[in-house]
């Protein structure tokens, strides 16, 4: 790893030497800044490589110093190589159509033209060249910093978990998650006070950091010209403001469906509303036995091959016949689970805490649609594998819906199983539907006031209890909110990409749309959503599912479609309850 890091270091020097002694895009010079573009796609390649690698080690071992030194290192490698792109931009700045199209036709760059039309808008709001690698610069050591340093605390933050028994545990941070989706409420409450206290231990530096990588931005935006913090993150999820209005818009006019969810679940657990705690959890349904990891991994393999063979292959041969998880449960384990893909070895790694619930089954099945998204893209070039977020999700959610249709069509599952399935279902799509678009209308309205100066540690409290409320409505009870979720949501503190929340909601309902296309055209589907995976890095999200799918996203009914396929689910569940769930049964579990 050391020789491959020297040797990449002393490439991505000497590609920007090259690059910094050519003139600008023209006629003239466009075979050597072919040159430097193909020399930089394979960096990027090599870069990729070392990324997964390193990330896996650090997610692994959160305390590990070694590790996290390696992680600032990699942090000034990339940066080295985002010098190499700041040549790029001074290349394409104001570069001539008939120039552009030139370089366009080059028979070496075939299946870049996205990569490249992106460079160029990029470039057309960047700073001088000087300015962006000073911007580089202090990002090492500012934006980037401030997320390095949310990730070191919070790997290391534990929290006292007090159990309705009287037993007293510390546990890490990584493990309140599983503990806020238990059955027992008692157990939630318990998990989210005891967690919520540790963040408050936390507060100030958390706030510094948020309102730090925020501030960044917005300066950095002001500095490029940029009108409106939105611009940027629409850029990054490659669809445009006409596109996330229309799905907001039918989110908003359907919003009473996942709130029916969640008052279905207050009424069966006994209650007029629910508190934020509760959102994940499971309803008050006769639970199953813990699933030991290889029951779990069996489950979803078997779900897979029934409904898609070829992913249900890829998962036992690569995901598990390979071992590219990690899974077991540890002290200094980081929160959260990821999959990430190397463009250079061709392979994935999945990172997860398996704690033996079914929404962990879950992430098991999430994270493997993601692997087999980079596995249909493995002979992609890297200029066409840089899909965006908004496409991401998708194959994720995707490969969760085929193990919940698969569980629930097995017929040797009884009624009891179904109906948690259901509840995951609905559950999720209560979280998409309810939890992200809190996130998301969270830091728009942070965003606009973060415009005027830092935010305090009560501002923040205040304004995220706020989101909450209107989002949920009456179905949060009051004091249910949870003000400290801006602390102890990590994706708030990613710097790589801003507004780290809509597009989540935005593959899930893309999925549940392509999943109800699955549904009525059965294997016949597969071949246009392999198509769609494999081109998603090479157009505009509107594009690619136009012309793979043949869907318009920027209706609004595309996405009301999706959220009102919900009911039907809802409808089963409250159809099997009665069946699993007695009165008595209910009411005797209001205590809990």
């Amino acid at each position: 790893m050391l020789r491959f890091k020297e040797v990449t270091r002393q490439d991505v020097a000497a590609l920007r030497q090259t690059a910094a002694k050519l003139p600008v895009l023209n006629l003239n010079s466009a075979s050597a800044w072919e040159d430097v573009l193909l020399r930089n796609e394979e960096l990027m390649r090599r870069m990729s490589h070392l990324n997964s690698y390193i990330s896996c080690l650090a997610s692994a071992d959160g305390r590990n110093e070694a590790y996290q030194q390696e992680e600032a290192e990699l942090i000034r490698d990339r940066a080295e190589l985002v010098k190499v792109r700041i040549e790029l931009l001074r290349a394409f700045k104001d570069v001539p159509d008939e120039v552009f199209t030139v370089l366009l036709g080059k028979t070496s760059l075939l299946g870049a033209e996205n990569y490249l039309r992106r460079l160029r808008e990029e470039a057309n709001r960047a700073m001088s060249s000087d300015k962006e690698v000073l911007a580089t610069d202090l990002g090492i050591d500012g934006i980037q910093a401030w997320g390095q340093l949310y990730n070191t605390v919070s790997s290391k933050l534990q929290f006292e978990m007090v159990f309705p028994d009287g037993t007293e545990k510390i546990l890490p941070i990584s493990q309140r998650r599983s503990l806020l989706d238990h059955p027992d409420r008692r157990i939630r409450a318990a998990a989210f006070n005891g967690g919520n206290t540790a963040w408050q231990s936390i507060e100030d530096m958390t706030a510094s950091a948020l309102n730090a990588i925020a501030g960044t931005r917005l300066t950095l935006n002001r500095h490029r010209g940029v009108d409106h913090f939105l611009h940027i993150a629409l850029f990054q999820a490659a669809i445009t403001r006409e596109t996330l209005d229309a799905m907001f818009d039918a989110l908003f006019a359907n919003l009473e469906i996942p709130r029916r969810i969640l008052r279905f679940k207050a009424n069966l657990m006994g209650r007029q509303s629910l508190a934020w705690y509760d959102l994940g959890a499971p309803l008050d349904l006769p639970q199953e036995s813990p699933r030991l990891w290889h029951e779990a991994v069996a489950t979803v393999g078997a779900s897979f091959m029934r409904a898609y063979p070829a992913l249900g292959a890829f998962f036992q041969q690569e995901v598990i016949g390979k071992k590219w998880i990690d899974w077991e449960p540890r002290d200094g384990k980081r929160p959260g689970g990821f999959c990430t893909s190397s463009m250079l070895n061709k392979e994935s790694r999945i990172f997860m805490t398996y704690n033996q619930a079914l929404g962990d089954v879950l992430t098991l099945a999430h994270e493997s649609g993601h692997a087999y998204h980079g596995f249909l893209m493995r002979e992609t070039r890297p200029f066409a594998r840089a899909y965006p977020m908004t496409l991401a999700e998708t194959a994720s959610t995707f490969a969760e819906q085929i193990l919940i249709n698969g569980l629930l069509d097995d017929p040797g599952v009884g009624d009891g199983f179904k109906a948690l399935m259901l509840d995951i279902e609905l559950g999720h799509g209560a979280i998409y539907l309810l939890d992200i678009p809190v996130r998301y209308q969270f830091e728009k309205s942070f965003y606009e006031e973060r415009a005027s100066g830092p935010l305090s540690v009560s501002r923040l409290r205040e304004l995220m209890t706020a989101t909450q409320r209107h989002v949920l409505g009456e179905v949060l009870e009051g004091g249910g909110e949870d003000p400290y979720f801006w602390a102890s949501k990590l994706h708030f503190y990613i710097t790589g990409l801003t507004f780290y929340n809509f597009p989540y909601t935005f593959g899930y309902l893309l999925s549940r749309g392509l999943y109800n296309m699955f549904a009525r055209e059965s294997t016949s589907f597969l071949p246009k959503y392999e198509e769609f995976l494999r081109l998603a890095g090479s157009d505009t999200a509107e594009n690619v599912v136009k012309k793979t799918i043949g869907a318009d996203l920027k209706n609004p009914d595309f996405w009301a479609d999706s959220i009102r396929s919900l009911e039907k689910p809802l409808i089963e569940l409250q159809t099997l309850a009665l069946k699993v769930i007695g009165p008595g049964d209910k009411q005797s579990r209001r205590s809990n």
